[in-house]
């Protein structure tokens, strides 16, 4: 029989992190899983896992060893063939996708072309879905899809499939439902093997190259599949019917509406999920639920609107204090952590302990724009002018690092990047063929972050090293906490991570505050110097409309709440202290001046609207890079730009924006409305190569679209007194109301 989820999920190699296959939409242990608890569907899901088991059974006995498919041992070095072939992925735009163009794997992209060569081979596809700044991602495709013969296996069996998930969210969340409801948990890379009618009938995550202590090897699970499809095809594509018949019941059945009038949006309905938020929550370092941590702003969101609702009813001022608490927090807990780029500004994608100490070191715009308007929005509800410096760092990383020319935004940064020469290789790193100048040679997770106390000494001074190394609890053996780092990747460098005040510092050394203040801040200018001349990690340096729509509603955001600042890029000019609005309010008195932030935001929507979008039919593409992808946009895309584009007229007052987005709704109606249930797919209905159209409904890492396209049209309705704005709102929430009730988060 396959092995079941401790084998084919790296959480149990002791080898790796614990992360190694989180995914990629947290939510509080218990209380939000992916798919919210819901009685009928729990036994769906049974039968969807039986009819699972049926096919997963049929891979009689675990491989013995010397049954395996033989791998000389010198052909274990990853060893490309003397010209790499350029596959199909050599065409693409995707920079993922790009990555595996060099692969001796025979990749084809998303398409007909693969999927007509599976059938008339009768062979299976496997497919691998991942992303550019994806680490596991990297460490799979060095060990097994760079290695000749591995890939002529692959090659042999299967047709290969690659797709980029932030180009195709709509293929992953098809095939991380079906992994998910299978083995209980999903990350990236992940793995599906699909018959040649695009059903999954096998899935994992990462599956390492060599052998580990229970864990099963890519080549194993390859002979594994390759043998039970030549013995047993025809039964598996019996039971896939079966299995597809179950997703749609689970997946793309519409909930039970519920249209009692007033039973979704009632103050019993936040009260339960305050109630949730809270029995989960760190009350010492804030955040919900144990390791790894991510920093889930639609959750602070919440709590914030939920604080603001309740402040002044003397009956529920506890609960209202207790919600901003838990913001306050966490937003403070994480602005000292290791999650936060002390030197640059910005946040890492999450941390792998429960005190946000040592982060997974992607940085992805759409969290910098939701911490950026989180920290935001705290700062105006509590006056704390730190919180605005935070979200000042943010944007001042944003502008250096992740801005286009032209004015949209880069999707992220890489964790992996090249060890700065003198600072420790982990004895487990093999020596990299893509040595660079001024570096070891080898790739390593947050190499570029990372810093040795002689390094420190060498920069700073010893005096002022000093005081550093307290401020930031450093360590010659590196300050990595124990059991976050079972690796060793961190032994002897240091994690910048905040440990003590500037009041602390300045009664320990006998200095005044504001001497010490200013010394750690030249000091961290400093650093950043430094670091600046070390190998960056890679760029995914494609333009997503949707995580650009979020950034663009952040600028619009610090228009409002910082107007009179100087540009993001530029010191902090003149800071102002706004009371709280909520964002359905328009900030007239904002936008009678411009100021660097609406500009930004300006210039990234106007980019939007001129390369991604066609005045003629008024529809939306996905991606840009090096010119516009063929890829139509997705319900996010929509709704967050629609979302972006209200705030930008709300700032500007400029009723241009505001037309813009009624044709983007218009058209979102059009291709993405469920006119029967109500709610948005995800993919309009004539895309013929998904096995699934489905809806997103459920709060992640991201906003869901349906969640955002509710409150935009709640907007309209205010804005334009519209009744079909008002009838969809309704009939959203009515579609949703029973699961909202059940399970509010």
């Amino acid at each position: 029989m396959l092995p079941r989820t401790p084998s084919v999920s790296p959480l149990s190699s002791k080898s790796y992190r614990s992360y190694t296959s989180y995914p990629s939409y947290p939510s509080p242990p218990r209380l939000a899983p992916r798919h919210p608890p819901h009685p009928p569907r729990c036994a769906v899901w049974f039968l969807l896992l039986f009819a699972s088991i049926s096919v997963h059974s049929r891979f009689l006995n675990p491989i013995a060893a010397q049954d395996a498919p033989q791998i000389q041992k010198s052909k274990i070095s990853n060893q490309k063939s003397a010209i790499p072939p350029r596959n199909r992925l050599a065409s693409s735009k995707s920079p993922y996708l790009l990555q595996h163009a060099d692969n001796p794997v025979a990749w084809y992209p998303w398409g007909e072309e693969a999927f007509a060569k599976a059938r008339t081979e009768n062979k299976p596809v496997f497919l691998s879905i991942g992303y550019s700044t994806c680490h596991w991602c990297h460490v799979m495709e060095h060990e097994s899809f760079e290695d000749i013969p591995t890939a002529d296996y692959l090659n042999r069996h299967f047709v290969p499939i690659k797709v980029d998930r932030e180009e195709r969210p709509d293929i992953d969340r098809i095939y991380m439902n079906y992994q998910q409801a299978v083995h209980g948990g999903g990350g990236w890379p992940l793995s599906v093997w699909l018959t040649p009618e695009r059903v999954p009938f096998f899935s994992g995550t990462y599956f390492p190259r060599e052998p580990r202590p229970g864990s099963t090897t890519f080549m194993e699970i390859l002979s594994r599949v390759h043998e039970t499809w030549e013995k047993h095809h025809a039964d598996i594509g019996e039971d896939s019917a079966r299995i597809l018949a179950r997703m749609k019941e689970v997946f793309s059945a519409p909930p039970g509406p519920d249209t009692r009038p007033g039973a979704v949006l009632t103050p019993q309905l936040s009260a339960n999920a305050f109630s949730q938020l809270a029995s989960s929550f760190d009350p010492q370092f804030g955040g919900f639920g144990r390791r790894p941590k991510f920093p889930q702003p639609v959750l602070l969101n919440f709590l914030l609107e939920h604080h603001a609702a309740l402040r002044n009813d003397p009956a529920k001022s506890e609960e209202a204090a207790r919600a901003l608490a838990m913001v306050e927090t966490t937003l403070d807990k994480m602005a000292a952590g290791g999650i936060h780029d002390h030197l640059a500004g910005g946040f890492h994608r999450y941390s792998v302990d429960d005190v946000w100490h040592v982060p997974h070191f992607e940085k992805m715009l759409y969290d910098q724009a939701q911490l950026a308007a989180t920290y935001l929005d705290a700062h105006q509800l509590t006056g704390k002018e730190h919180y605005a410096d935070v979200a000042r760092g943010i944007f001042t990383y944003v502008e250096r690092d992740l801005s286009h020319p032209d004015g949209p935004f880069y999707s992220a940064e890489d964790a992996d990047s090249l060890i700065p020469e003198g600072h420790p290789v982990p004895e487990h790193l093999e020596k990299s063929s893509e040595a660079a100048s001024g570096s070891s040679g080898t790739l390593a997770e947050g190499a570029f972050y990372l810093w040795t106390t002689p390094e420190l000494e060498e920069v700073l001074g010893a005096d002022t090293a000093a005081i550093f190394t307290a401020a930031y609890s450093l360590r010659n053996e590196g300050n990595a906490p124990a059991g976050s780092d079972p690796f060793h990747e961190f032994t002897g460098r240091n994690i910048l991570y905040r440990a003590e005040t500037d009041a602390a510092l300045a009664a320990a050394f006998d200095r005044p505050e504001k001497e010490i203040r200013d010394l750690l801040a030249r000091a961290r200018e400093s650093l950043l110097a430094v670091r600046a001349q070390r190998p960056r990690p890679s760029l995914d340096d494609k333009i997503l409309t949707a995580w650009n729509a979020l950034m663009i509603s952040a600028y619009a955001k610090a228009h409002n709440v910082l107007a009179n600042d100087s540009p993001p890029n530029s010191p902090a000019g003149n800071k102002t202290n706004r009371s709280y609005t909520s964002y359905k309010s328009s900030p007239a008195n904002a936008a009678a001046s411009s100021s660097p932030f609406l500009d930004r935001a300006i210039r990234a929507a106007t980019f939007l609207k001129e390369n991604l979008y066609d005045p003629k039919t008024k529809t939306l593409l996905r991606a840009y890079r090096d010119g516009p992808s063929d890829i139509p946009a997705f319900a996010d895309d929509y709704a967050f730009f629609i979302q972006a584009l209200l705030d930008l007229y709300e700032s500007s007052q400029d009723t241009a924006w505001l037309e813009f987005a009624l044709d983007l709704q218009d058209r979102q109606f059009a291709l993405l409305l469920d006119s029967e249930h109500g709610g948005f797919f995800d993919s309009p209905a004539d895309r013929a190569d998904l096995i699934l159209r489905l809806k997103n409904t459920t709060d992640g890492a991201r906003p869901s679209a349906n969640s955002i396209s509710a409150l935009n049209l709640l907007r309209f309705s205010t804005l334009l007194k519209s009744s079909r704005h008002h009838e969809e709102l309704e009939k959203i929430l009515h579609s949703y109301a029973a699961g909202l009730r059940d399970n509010p988060l």
